[in-house]
C-alpha cells in the first residue's frame, strides 16, 4: 500500500498553550484533524464556561481554517458547581477535565478529593458531559511508575461504581492495568493512547544519558505495559482511540534543571500513528482508531471528508519555532517518518 485514505481523524487530547504561542501550535493540528479537544490547564485554568468559550475563539482565530473545530474542556476544581456543568452543556461543551491536584503541568488548582465532587459528576451524567481523567494518584509515598495502576484500583473503580452511567475517558493510558480495566469496564469507559507511549518504554528515558524531551506525565512504563497498549490500539477495540497529548514546551525549559512534563508531536501526530500501525501490520485498523471510535464515544458525528497519506519519507526537524523568540524540540527530532501527508 502506497496511499492510505482515512476519514478525517480527530485528536481527543491536545495542549496548545495560549497567546502568541498559538500561531505555532494550532495550524499544524487544524490542517490535519477535523476536531481537537484542547486541554484547559492554562494559567489561569479554564474553570468557567465563559473562559472556555473565549479560549475556543482564540483557537479558531489561530487555526485560520473554518473547517476545524476546537473542543475546549472545562477544568474541574474543588469549587466547581452543578450549575456550571449545566451552563457548559448549554454552551456546547462536551467534556470536563479532572486533574488530581499536583499530578501534572498546571494542575495545582485541580481536585483534592474525588469524593467531594460527586454532585458535579451526577450533574455531568444528567447533562451528558464526558469526564476526562488524568489517571494518577499524587501521594508522594507511591512510586511514580505505580501511580496510574493505583489510581485505577483506588479511585477509578469506586468512581465507576458510584456513577455507573457517567461516560469516562482514562486519558493517555500507559499501563497494562489501565488497559485491562477499560476493557472490562463496559460501554461508558474509554481511553486515549498517545503515539509516544506506543513508541517509548521507560528505559528509553535514560538511553545515552537523561533524555528530557521524552519526559512526560504519566511517564512511560515497562515494555510489557507498552505491548499492552500496542495490542489494544491495533485490535480495533471500539473504546480506545487517538489522543496525542501533544504538549509543547520551549527547548530552554525542557533542557533546564527542572524539566516540565510533555512530549510534542503536533506537527506530525497522524504520521507517527501511521508508522506504528504499519509496522505492526494494522493499517486497516488505523481509521477506526483515529477517525471513528472517539467520535462515536463522544456521541458526535464522524467527519465527512477524508485525509490521504502516502508512503514517502518525512524528515522531522531538529527544532521548530515556538513563539516569537523560542524553539521546541519535536518528538524523534532528526529522524525520518515513513509516511507523509499527500499534497
Amino acid at each position: 500500500m502506497t496511499l492510505l485514505t482515512l476519514t478525517r481523524p480527530d485528536d481527543w487530547h491536545v495542549h496548545f498553550r495560549d497567546g502568541a504561542l498559538l500561531a505555532a501550535t494550532v495550524p499544524p493540528v487544524a490542517a490535519v484533524f477535523g476536531r481537537a479537544v484542547a486541554m484547559p490547564n492554562l494559567v489561569p485554568p479554564l474553570t468557567t464556561t465563559t473562559a472556555a468559550l473565549a479560549y475556543a475563539e482564540r483557537l479558531r482565530a489561530a487555526a485560520a481554517n473554518p473547517a476545524f473545530t476546537p473542543l475546549v474542556s472545562l477544568y474541574l476544581t474543588d469549587h466547581t458547581t452543578p450549575d456550571e456543568i449545566a451552563r457548559a452543556r448549554v454552551a456546547g461543551l462536551v467534556a470536563a477535565k479532572l486533574y488530581p491536584a499536583g499530578a501534572t503541568t498546571h494542575s495545582a488548582a485541580g481536585v483534592t478529593d474525588l469524593g467531594r465532587l460527586d454532585p458535579v459528576l451526577a450533574a455531568m451524567v444528567e447533562h451528558d458531559l464526558v469526564l476526562q481523567l488524568h489517571g494518577e494518584v499524587t501521594d508522594p509515598a507511591i512510586d511514580v511508575f505505580e501511580r496510574e495502576a493505583r489510581f485505577v484500583t483506588d479511585l477509578l473503580a469506586p468512581l465507576c461504581h458510584r456513577h455507573p452511567d457517567l461516560r469516562i475517558v482514562l486519558e493517555h493510558v500507559t499501563t497494562r492495568a489501565g488497559v485491562a480495566f477499560v476493557q472490562a469496564a463496559g460501554p461508558h469507559v474509554a481511553a486515549t493512547i498517545t503515539a509516544h507511549h506506543l513508541e517509548v518504554e521507560r528505559s528509553d528515558l535514560f538511553k545515552g544519558g537523561l533524555r528530557p524531551h521524552l519526559y512526560c506525565l504519566p511517564v512511560p512504563k515497562t515494555r510489557t505495559d507498552r505491548d499492552a497498549l500496542l495490542d489494544v490500539a491495533i485490535s480495533g477495540h471500539p473504546r480506545f482511540f487517538l489522543g496525542s497529548d501533544s504538549a509543547p514546551h520551549a527547548r530552554a525549559a525542557k533542557e533546564s534543571g527542572c524539566c516540565p512534563a510533555g512530549v510534542y508531536t503536533g506537527h506530525h501526530t497522524v504520521l507517527h500513528y501511521a508508522e506504528i500501525f504499519d509496522r505492526h501490520g494494522a493499517l486497516d485498523r488505523l481509521e477506526p482508531f483515529a477517525s471513528h471510535h472517539g467520535a462515536d464515544f463522544y456521541r458526535l458525528p464522524r467527519n465527512a471528508d477524508t485525509l490521504t497519506l502516502e508512503r514517502a519519507p518525512t524528515p522531522i526537524p531538529l527544532t521548530l519555532p515556538f513563539g516569537p523568540a523560542a524553539e521546541l524540540v519535536p518528538h524523534r527530532a532528526g529522524e525520518t517518518l515513513a509516511w507523509r501527508l499527500q499534497d
